[in-house]
């Protein structure tokens, strides 16, 4: 497998991008700091509708509302099969 390394500067035209990559980043952490915490808490993984429903409820509070409404919903599909 081959991996490849980019250095995105900041400038206007990457402006979407740089929100978009930053807020995949905070849904991924969050989906994994969700598993942990409930791993601990029960002894048994998150399931993928738990976690759906989760991030849909999120959603509508303000302090998540821009970080989610700013990832693509591919992105927010992804971070639930991990």
């Amino acid at each position: 497998m081959k991996t490849f390394c980019f250095k995105l500067y900041k400038s206007e035209h990457n402006v979407k991008l740089h929100t978009q990559i930053n807020a995949a980043a905070l849904t991924y952490n969050h989906c994994i700091a969700l598993h942990n915490r409930y791993y601990k808490l029960f002894g048994k993984f998150l399931n993928q509708n738990k976690l759906k429903k989760h991030l849909t409820k999120i959603k509508k509070i303000a302090k998540f509302k821009v970080w989610l409404a700013s990832s693509p919903r591919r992105c927010r599909k992804n971070q639930q099969g991990f």
